[in-house]
């Protein structure tokens, strides 16, 4: 009797900078993975949103390489600035964010100039620029081809018609599905796609898809995103393992959301519980319905449920182990000046015990300091729950112990953007590094 593996699902939820956590996650399973003895890529449909669908579509054109992948990611991560995600010069700054602040306070005065009109609090063309060097959608046809991956899922929402729409391209033809409020799109994914994705509501721009011979404004995925496990079970998902970028149930309230008596919360404080409701809150709903779902399923008798169209749907979820907000606390100084000072306008501030606004500043905080202690978390969170990821995709248990050694970049590599020369000692790139990025011992 042979037995077949179950399709596996990865889904990646956004959060801002606090994705980095997922590749942390993601190379803590890595190395597991190796210990088991074994190979290849054990995720056959890939889901993101938001900012998890940059590193979705990352992880999914490296796939027939997927330890690299993951190397190549930790690497971007782990030296992450705020200049290679939005403008954060002196100019940049005013040009958006400052426009926000005048047209608060002088918007009577400006609003017929509707150039004047700002579109976002920050310019995210640096973004655009990376997502060209690092992720290679050209690879999907191959990765396809050679049964690395089944389906690549994207999600954005509609802000022409309030619709949430998944995009997905798969190795063999998957009928669209069609629910209440979303639905899915087969199409070719670009870059503009992952921009779409993780423009999150006022903090980055919108920007315009073709839906349907028609082009729309989409923004961030993760906005009326009801069931975010959805799209890997459509394209085919029997199991999935969900990384989040928050923790599920958060016990009392963030620090920077205790007031004082009579005291009355700041923009930013009212801005990053609206980002948690985002974020983090549909997903905790979705894992609670399928989980009641899979309880009710096994309360039924076998010749009931076979005539049933749901089935059984094995989850695991690894999410922080920590409050991520109270980690960002301890880095927020580490924003560019023009940056404290702008989020300062809307009472970001201070740093450690005395830092007010971080959940807002958790999801805008792309420094290496910050990013750095996200992926060690991931790292540490998923080796902890060794036994529970070695159940859910059935590999070997060892009784060696897990090598630490390959999950450190070494400091003294570096790596440079497969478009730009080589320099200061750095070799030139080879074709087959993934994401164009490449170690060079300085």
């Amino acid at each position: 009797m042979t037995t077949t593996t179950p399709s596996t699902g990865l889904i990646l939820t956004g959060g801002g900078a606090r994705a980095a956590y997922q590749i942390g996650v993601l190379q803590g399973i890595a190395q597991i993975k190796r210990d088991a003895g074994v190979g290849g890529n054990p995720f056959q449909v890939i889901s993101g949103t938001s900012a998890g669908a940059i590193n979705a579509a990352a992880l999914a054109c490296e796939a027939d390489h997927f330890d690299g992948a993951v190397d190549a990611l930790v690497r971007l991560w782990s030296r992450l600035h705020v200049e290679q995600i939005y403008r954060a010069d002196a100019f940049g700054v005013m040009r958006t964010g400052g426009r926000w602040v005048t047209m608060m306070t002088l918007g009577w005065a400006i609003q017929r100039w509707r150039k004047s009109q700002p579109r976002s609090l920050l310019d995210n063309e640096p973004l655009g620029e990376l997502l060209k060097r690092t992720v290679r959608f050209e690879r999907l046809p191959k990765i396809f081809a050679g049964g690395h991956l089944d389906a690549l899922a994207v999600t954005g929402s509609s802000y022409s018609t309030g619709h949430h729409i998944t995009f997905y391209q798969s190795r063999q033809g998957v009928e669209p599905w069609f629910r209440s409020q979303r639905s899915a799109v087969e199409a070719p994914i670009t870059h503009k796609h992952l921009l779409a994705s993780s423009a999150i509501p006022f903090i980055f721009p919108a920007q315009t898809l073709e839906l349907a011979g028609s082009p729309e404004w989409f923004g961030d995925g993760s906005m009326r995103q009801n069931a975010p496990i959805s799209p890997a079970i459509h394209l085919g998902a029997e199991r999935v393992l969900v990384i989040g970028a928050g923790r599920m149930q958060e016990a009392g309230a963030a620090p920077d959301l205790k007031l004082p008596v009579g005291g009355y919360p700041s923009m930013a404080q009212i801005a990053g519980h609206a980002m948690s409701n985002i974020f983090l809150d549909a997903l905790a709903v979705d894992i609670e319905r399928l989980q009641r779902i899979n309880k009710t399923l096994a309360l039924l008798p076998p010749d009931v449920r076979d005539k049933t169209p749901l089935r059984p749907v094995d989850v695991l979820v690894i999410a922080p182990s920590r409050r991520l907000d109270e980690m960002a606390g301890e880095h927020q100084h580490e924003l560019p000046a023009t940056m404290r000072a702008l989020l300062g306008t809307v009472g970001v501030t201070g740093k450690g015990s005395t830092a007010r606004g971080s959940v807002l500043a958790s999801y805008l905080l792309f420094e290496s300091g910050y990013t750095t202690e996200l992926i060690l978390l991931g790292m540490t969170d998923t080796l902890n729950r060794r036994a529970d990821v070695l159940k859910f995709f059935g590999w070997p248990s060892t009784p060696m112990e897990p090598s630490w050694r390959r999950l450190l970049t070494p400091p003294e590599a570096t790596f440079v953007a497969k478009d730009a020369p080589a320099g200061g000692g750095a070799s030139s790139l080879s074709q087959g590094d993934p994401m164009g990025i490449e170690t060079a011992q300085g």
